[in-house]
């Protein structure tokens, strides 16, 4: 019985290896399908199978394992296990060196790890190493090196081998042969093609006698089940604040008031006719996300929002009625546009005077060192920023420049948030302090945040929507909500009366809040359920806006620092984004984009300085993949101590020069934010590039941590 179960264990361990291969891995990119025959105790690979020198497809595609019939097969496997692979030394080598002249025989697995090239076309031919086909550059091709793999990303080595491949087309795009041959297996023969230039009939044909395989199918994702089935489907969802449906906001009819209409900016959103106050022969209508973009027009009418329904919370997403225009993309682009020019306007003011404000600031300080700038007697808005850090761990920098400002606004705004604002980050609203009133700190905190923004501060994007309509009015007869209210103790005492089901219920919901309402002047008797519609009205107006008043007005009076309150007013529509929206998150692209490159005027380094420029872009989409001890804001700052691009812009531009260092080996980028100017050293190769610059910008990181 132990014998014959070594005999049944033996057998199912030669029909799970490959006959030819003798390998048991199951690995179809790698090795091909691995195929058994359980009627003829025989499994193969089937790359094994095409490779082998000694058997060829006399069959029928149905026959034996895709034409190769099995008493084909089995010879073949017979006439190998009489040759010795020379990579392992063991029998069973059924795949031969294409050159007559050549005797090196493998298997196909060790002819994979040690370099031999298999021709998936024509005869199917097989290249040992020192026959294998090359590539190479034309002598012709003024092309520079690559610095990485178009694929991957990861860094290359700029030499071409077995291990790394080019596009016959461009000779631009080079990569890794795993990385290619991945690339194939995905994309498969209908969509494989150079990453770089798109080429498709010579970049194949050049793969396949490097030795790629390309399979003769679509590409995997247009094999996988139901993949673009959500491309079939239409947004079909009323998002209106209140939805009148019976049938509820999935619902819609084929006309009428419950047909839904989708946003016909982004689609992504949609409200039934009823439910947003729309005219039953509407049929344009936007969100108020896309609505915003051209907000202010004439061509914008409004409806009055739905009361919101007991216990939802205020989506920001609520919608109202446009009426779109031909002229809404390009009103999008002045929007932008005349943001710019109002604060460069502003920033004007500062530029026609020579006197400076000295600020000196110890260590971190940068609340108290601004506090004690605008209560000076000679304190004067328009006069330039002369900023000092000193440090009881350092010795103290004399050095005042641009960059110290643009340093110190970015904190300042940053410990801004934490003074006289309460709520989440980036949606902020004032808080009632006895103490700052008294000391007169609103004020103060407008000052400063129309300093930062007009001396080149970052932008602010804190507000909530609800301060900036309680101080600009924007947008327009928008309603305050409970939700606008915060996460205060006595919010949830509002909901309860907003929620309430019956007369009964509010009564007891008021009673709970009476101390509150007596001192908002909301006791009332209340005779029907409707009544609190009303009176949750009352409510938040006090409390957002009635006894914030003196704050809000005292904050106002500091925003009217160099006039930009009063512009605000002007155009709120162009700057609820200043203030609302948190910035868009750097990329690689618009940090390339951001910087002007300013070459030599010697021809002979010219070159030297376009291969850096190179380097320069590739870090950057490092740092922006996470693939260096840097972030793309941390370049920022080291090249114009701003961690954003500041809400009046740079001035002047920045821009990339070069250093043609005698050492190498100490060539470190050098920053002069005061020029918004970046020197990057000259070097061969694009790891000494990255080091250098890795270490120069860490360092400063943490000098500006301690």
């Amino acid at each position: 019985l132990k014998e014959l179960r070594e005999n049944s264990a033996r057998q199912a361990a030669a029909v799970a290896s490959c006959a030819l291969c003798k390998c048991s891995e199951n690995c179809p990119d790698k090795y091909g399908e691995k195929i058994t025959l359980k009627s003829q105790e025989l499994t193969v690979h089937y790359f094994c199978l095409l490779m082998s020198s000694g058997v060829y497809q006399r069959g029928e595609e149905n026959e034996g394992i895709y034409g190769f019939l099995v008493d084909d097969i089995k010879q073949e496997v017979r006439r190998s296990s009489r040759l010795k692979c020379a990579v392992c030394k063991k029998n069973g080598a059924s795949v031969g060196c294409y050159v007559k002249s050549c005797q090196k025989k493998v298997h196909f697995p060790c002819g994979k790890q040690h370099q031999f090239i298999f021709q998936f076309t024509d005869l199917f031919p097989s290249y040992c190493k020192d026959h294998s086909p090359t590539q190479s550059l034309p002598v012709s091709a003024c092309v520079s090196e690559p610095m990485s793999c178009s694929v991957c990303l990861d860094p290359i080595e700029p030499v071409l081998s077995y291990s790394v491949l080019k596009c016959p087309a461009c000779h631009g795009s080079w990569f890794h042969r795993d990385c290619v041959q991945n690339q194939a297996h995905s994309a498969g023969m209908f969509f494989f093609r150079c990453t770089l230039c798109n080429n498709k009939d010579m970049f194949q044909q050049e793969m396949l006698r490097m030795g790629v395989h390309i399979p003769e199918r679509d590409a995997a994702w247009e094999l996988e089940e139901n993949a673009y089935g959500e491309l079939l489907q239409v947004y079909q969802h009323c998002d209106a604040k209140k939805c009148l449906s019976h049938n509820g906001r999935t619902y819609s009819s084929r006309t009428g008031w419950f047909q839904i209409l989708r946003c016909a900016l982004c689609g992504s959103r949609g409200t039934h006719r009823k439910c947003g106050s729309l005219k039953l022969d509407e049929t344009n209508w936007a969100c108020e996300d896309c609505a915003g973009a051209v907000d202010g027009t004439a061509s914008l009418p409004r409806h009055t929002e739905s009361p919101q329904p007991a216990g939802q919370r205020r989506s920001r997403s609520s919608k109202r009625t446009l009426t779109l225009t031909p002229r809404q993309s390009s009103i999008v682009c002045k929007r932008y546009s005349t943001l710019l020019e109002i604060l460069q306007e502003l920033a004007s003011q500062t530029s026609q005077h020579q006197l400076s404000m000295p600020v000196v600031v110890n260590g971190n300080k940068v609340l108290e060192a601004a506090m004690e700038l605008v209560k000076r007697s000679d304190f004067n808005p328009s006069h330039a920023l002369a900023v000092r850090f000193t440090s009881n761990k350092h010795s103290s920098s004399p050095d005042t420049c641009p960059g110290n400002t643009r340093h110190f606004l970015r904190l300042l705004v940053q410990q801004l948030q934490d003074t006289v604002f309460e709520g989440p980050d980036g949606a902020k609203t004032l808080t009632l302090d006895a103490r700052a009133l008294r000391e007169d700190v609103y004020f103060d905190v407008g000052c400063l945040l129309s300093l930062s923004l007009v001396h080149g501060g970052p932008p602010l994007g804190f507000f909530s929507r609800a301060l900036y309509l309680c101080l600009f009015n924007f947008p327009r007869d928008t309603p305050l909500t409970v939700e606008d209210m915060g996460n205060t103790g006595f919010t949830d005492k509002v909901k309860k009366i907003q929620e309430s089901k019956s007369l009964e219920e509010l009564r007891e919901a008021m009673e709970s809040a009476s101390e509150y309402l007596e001192v908002a002047g909301c006791t009332r008797p209340v005779e029907s359920l409707s009544d609190k519609d009303t009176l949750v009205k009352d409510i938040v107006s006090f409390h957002l806006i009635t006894r914030m008043q003196l704050p809000v007005q005292r904050f106002c009076e500091g925003l009217k620092t160099l006039g930009v309150f009063d512009q605000v007013q002007m155009f709120p529509g162009a700057f609820v984004g200043l203030f609302c929206s948190s910035h868009d998150k750097l990329t690689a692209d618009t940090m390339a984009a951001l910087f002007t490159v300013q070459f030599s005027d010697q021809e002979e380094t010219v070159e030297k300085e376009t291969a850096v420029v190179t380097f320069w872009r590739h870090y950057l989409l490092e740092c922006e993949v996470g693939r260096c001890a840097t972030s793309l804001e941390d370049v920022l700052i080291f090249a114009t101590s701003a961690d954003v691009v500041p809400a009046v812009g740079f001035s002047p531009s920045p821009s990339l020069s070069f250093l043609h260092p005698l050492d190498p080996a100490g060539a470190f980028p050098v920053s002069q934010p005061s020029s918004n100017r970046l020197l990057l050293p000259v070097v061969s190769s694009y790891q000494a590039f990255k080091k250098h610059m890795e270490y120069a910008v860490c360092q400063l990181t943490v000098l500006q941590s301690i």
